[in-house]
């Protein structure tokens, strides 16, 4: 008689959990640290790491604003409270390189950049999922709330249950092989208070800790300042300009403005007016009216394609999708053609606002992610 297979853990491994070692990417906030107190309180052999990846003192010349270090103390301290050991990895230079040399070049571009899609995909999912699988873990997890399905054909990438707190939008560079190794133990969770809840249950230091609502590079969340502190110089004033040609003021750096914004312009009109277009080499913001931000059809580069076939082998007319153009919008039904090298055309059934280069395009089947793209000039 043949004997049973072992039954599968939580983290999907046919073993006893105390046979299963997990790293856990400890930000010192209350989601990561949850993750780390309910593995641990399952039984999994926890190793908990946190990433210096910005000091925030030496880039604002300031005491005691080193939030990164705040955060180190925090994971620390939460390291401590449920018994785990804890290790923080100097990362600053290569998050440097990585991601926000980037950044500042995106908007010297006139794009509008999303760091935290860089930073999962070179260094959380890249950098430290190395770094797991030489200190030997079954899997790494994070408190990201998004959801993973394993199937026969390999794990899928879902949005979060709750959707008020789904991330699937800043994961669409994941791949599948770091989706096998990637455990998003949050995802199924309804609602931010049941992580608050466990996390007063596990006596977590962090409990109330009120979430980052900043890029963690720009504490201050003024990115025109932290562009021009890496490139002296890039604010160069130049003209606001009329779609219709005339010259309405002048601004005080490209860099200070994105696609669709209408607040701060600093000129006066007869009607509202909102920045239509970006041209960094001639220093021009290019203003008009709401209407005209109005796009149905957007190139997009890089695309990273977690579908089931082939990405270039699409029908005839591409492949149906939905399509998510900004982190705050719900995803619209489009069509996605594929364009050879990486890219490809999204040519949405309803034009959408403020479609801005530099910012991501997620594709989805429902709740499931199937990749995504950078969107990228016309």
């Amino acid at each position: 008689m043949l004997a049973s297979a072992a039954p599968l853990n939580s983290l999907g491994f046919a073993k006893p959990s105390a046979q299963t070692r997990v790293v856990v990417a400890m930000s010192g906030g209350v989601d990561s640290s949850v993750v780390a107190a309910s593995l641990a309180a399952e039984g999994f052999e926890v190793i908990g790491v946190t990433l210096q990846l910005y000091d925030h003192g030496a880039a604002t010349a300031r005491r005691g604003a080193c939030c990164a270090g705040r955060d180190i103390h925090d994971a620390r301290r939460v390291a401590e409270t449920i018994g785990i050991p804890h290790y923080v990895l100097d990362y600053e230079s290569r998050f440097r390189a990585a991601v926000v040399e980037e950044f500042a070049e995106a908007y010297l571009g006139g794009a509008t950049p999303v760091p935290c899609i860089r930073c999962n995909e070179r260094i959380k999912f890249r950098d430290l999922l190395e770094t797991a699988l030489e200190l030997d873990a079954d899997c790494m997890a994070t408190g990201h709330y998004v959801q993973r399905t394993p199937t026969p054909r390999g794990a899928i990438l879902r949005r979060a249950a709750d959707p008020d707190r789904d991330q699937s939008y800043f994961l669409f560079t994941t791949t599948r092989q770091q989706l096998d190794y990637l455990r998003f133990p949050l995802g199924n969770f309804h609602t931010k208070a049941d992580v608050r809840s466990l996390a007063e249950r596990f006596g977590l230091p962090v409990a109330t800790k009120p979430d980052s609502q900043d890029i963690c590079f720009v504490p201050a969340g003024s990115y025109a300042d932290v562009v021009e502190r890496l490139r002296p110089g890039a604010a160069e004033p130049g003209e606001i300009i009329h779609l219709d040609g005339r010259v309405l003021g002048e601004h005080k750096g490209v860099i200070r403005y994105t696609v669709g914004q209408r607040r701060g312009l600093g000129v006066a009109s007869g009607e509202p007016l909102f920045v239509v277009r970006l041209d960094p080499e001639a220093r021009r913001v290019v203003v008009g009216p709401r209407a005209a931000l109005a796009r149905r059809t957007f190139p997009v580069a890089e695309v990273n394609w977690l579908g089931d076939d082939h990405f270039e082998v699409a029908p005839a007319d591409g492949w149906e999708i939905e399509a998510r153009v900004r982190s705050t919008r719900a995803p619209k039904p489009a069509r996605l053609l594929p364009a050879g090298d990486g890219r490809a055309v999204v040519e949405l059934y309803a034009p959408e606002e403020g479609v801005a280069p530099g910012q991501a395009c997620v594709f989805y089947d429902g709740d499931r992610v199937l990749g995504g793209g950078w969107i990228a000039r016309s």
